[in-house]
């Protein structure tokens, strides 16, 4: 790959990064009033991490059902307000115990 197609996809990523940021100062002036809009924009960065993670939870195990039961104990952990460590260590826990049960019987 030559040095000029890397800095040209240099200069690519650092547009697709940087303009989100700026675009919305520049084009909006007064504060946003609209609830469901600043609901919408509030629940954005949540919604992209999940589907960013879930499907690699999905694929991070050994099995599927070993990764079903594990992200359903952090989701059950993480409503009732656990902390984060309780949260990721309750998942392990359910991913460790449902591969150890599967592989006894």
């Amino acid at each position: 790959m030559s040095e000029e197609r890397i800095f040209v996809g240099i200069l690519v990523m650092a547009a697709a990064t940087y303009l989100p940021r700026v675009l919305p100062m520049l084009l909006l002036r007064r504060p946003i009033r609209n609830l469901r809009l600043l609901a919408f924009f509030e629940y954005v960065p949540f919604a992209v991490i999940a589907a960013m993670t879930f499907p690699d939870i999905l694929s991070s195990t050994a099995n599927l059902p070993s990764a079903l039961v594990g992200a359903g104990i952090a989701l059950l952990l993480a409503w009732l307000r656990n902390s984060l460590f309780t949260v990721a260590l309750g998942g392990m826990a359910g991913v460790m115990l449902t591969e150890l049960i599967q592989s006894l019987l």
